[in-house]
């Protein structure tokens, strides 16, 4: 599979920042996803019997993942791109086609026709959620945005008998904010468990990293498959918001993938910078957020170990319950 504005008061430094990202994506070379295993049969179990390991640069196109709303044909059109904070709105958008149709054909891609990410522009708020989709292709979820803000949603699937993509597109939810900025970190704290990001992600080259999952200081050796894997990590770059998604290696029920407490990805990154990555795992039947802040430069020594403290609730630690999201 295949990647911080102002409101109100801040109008003018949202456009600042959000031109300034634009050119930043382009300044520093291409991301897109390539994931082993996955055969592109549309099966409900694609791509989940071999080895499930990605790369974070793949698809040979110039422009970066999620960064456009419209690419190779495809557009992402929101019915509304207004949302209001402190609220549950109703979220609709389509996909249309080269044609100028709404598309209702997509394969599954880890147990999901549409995945839909929706951060805010300075990476608070992470969201990871699936819509549903009607007869005339409209797709539609709940969002709760809590807070004011330019949020940044993508929209990661693939079209039947397509290429797999990812378009995004800005929504805002009025009023005034403060940007908040982020320290490296490779230590996460959510409900009690404690995750740690170790490796580094080196520009142009297969990068493994992993991902080790503790609960009140004990290995959690349970893990529960979500969305046909063990952990879902995605990654967005600092500045433009790029879109990285990838999948760790092997399976559930491969015979040889453990179910913690460690969870492994091989990721690649084509420039260096900052990245802001987000792991998705579940654990007791509850789909948590795991969040780490990382830079290409320098080694996990030269960084400070430092912690980062995610919301206590599902919703608020990135997900949302919503029908058919596929937490069980």
């Amino acid at each position: 599979m295949n990647t911080a504005a102002k409101l109100a008061a801040y109008g003018a430094v949202l456009a600042l920042v959000a031109g300034g990202a634009w050119a930043a994506g382009s300044a520093v070379g291409p991301l897109s996803v390539e994931a082993a295993g996955h055969d592109g049969t549309g099966a409900e179990d694609a791509g989940h019997g071999d080895d499930h390991s990605a790369t974070v640069a793949g698809a040979a196109q110039d422009q970066p993942a999620g960064l456009a709303s419209s690419r190779d044909g495809y557009t992402l059109a929101p019915v509304d791109t207004t949302l209001t904070a402190g609220t549950t709105d109703a979220f609709s958008f389509r996909i249309t086609g080269p044609d100028g149709a709404a598309v209702t054909a997509f394969d599954v891609e880890h147990d999901k026709r549409m995945h839909l990410i929706v951060v805010r522009r300075d990476t608070s708020g992470f969201l990871h959620v699936h819509p549903e989709m009607a007869a005339d292709g409209t797709w539609t979820v709940p969002l709760g945005i809590a807070e004011a803000g330019s949020y940044r949603v993508f929209a990661d699937f693939k079209p039947a008998g397509g290429e797999a993509a990812t378009l995004g597109v800005d929504v805002s939810a009025a009023g005034q904010y403060e940007p908040r900025q982020y320290a490296p970190s490779r230590v996460a704290e959510v409900d009690g468990y404690q995750v740690r990001l170790d490796g580094e992600l080196v520009p142009g080259k297969a990068s493994p990293v992993k991902l080790t999952v503790t609960k009140d200081g004990a290995p959690v050796t349970d893990l529960q498959p979500y969305l046909a894997a063990y952990g879902h990590l995605v990654a967005l770059r600092q500045g433009d918001l790029a879109y990285l998604h990838v999948h760790p290696e092997g399976a559930p029920g491969d015979g040889k993938t453990a179910a913690g407490p460690e969870i492994a990805f091989v990721a690649e990154v084509p420039s260096a910078g900052g990245y802001r990555l987000f792991l998705d795992f579940q654990h007791g039947g509850v789909v948590r957020t795991a969040e780490f802040t990382v830079t290409t430069e320098g080694t996990a020594a030269e960084q400070p170990a430092q912690t980062t403290t995610a919301p206590s609730t599902p919703a608020e630690s990135g997900h949302q319950e919503e029908e058919g999201h596929g937490h069980g």
